[in-house]
């Protein structure tokens, strides 16, 4: 793998596939690796599946199977290796108190998944000034 990733920590395989080709079409060629559930985005972090270095950015959605994504933000925020990790908070959810939560978290942005794919390259297009290019 690359030394530069994005660690995309999605459960939805249609929003997996419309976030990969909207990063495409903001010539955003890093290698991703795609975290089903919060327990494996952990994983990818800390864990078993942590190959010594830590993804350039983290798309975070919050609805999880097994581990909450404002759980994993919190671990992330926690943890010395990855305190200063960018991590968006990229998610269906508008709910005022998942916004307020995820900015006291510390994510770098939250962003409400569109509906249109058009929206959904212009969203994703806000990570890469986090990214080398």
């Amino acid at each position: 793998m690359n030394e530069k990733y994005i660690l995309l920590v999605e459960d939805n395989p249609e929003d997996v596939e419309f976030i990969l080709l909207a990063l495409r079409k903001n010539k955003i060629f890093h290698d991703i690796v795609v975290a089903k559930d919060g327990e494996e985005a952990i994983q990818y972090l800390f864990g078993e599946k942590q190959e010594g270095n830590s993804p350039e950015v983290v798309l975070l959605d919050l609805q999880m199977p097994k581990v909450h994504g404002m759980e994993v933000l919190r671990m992330i925020r926690e943890d010395k290796r990855t305190c200063s990790l960018p991590v968006f908070v990229l998610t269906s959810s508008d709910e005022l108190t998942d916004i307020i939560r995820s900015v006291e978290l510390g994510s770098v942005k939250y962003l409400s998944k569109p509906l249109e794919f058009s929206e959904f390259v212009e969203v994703l297009g806000k990570i890469t000034p986090h990214l080398t290019l």
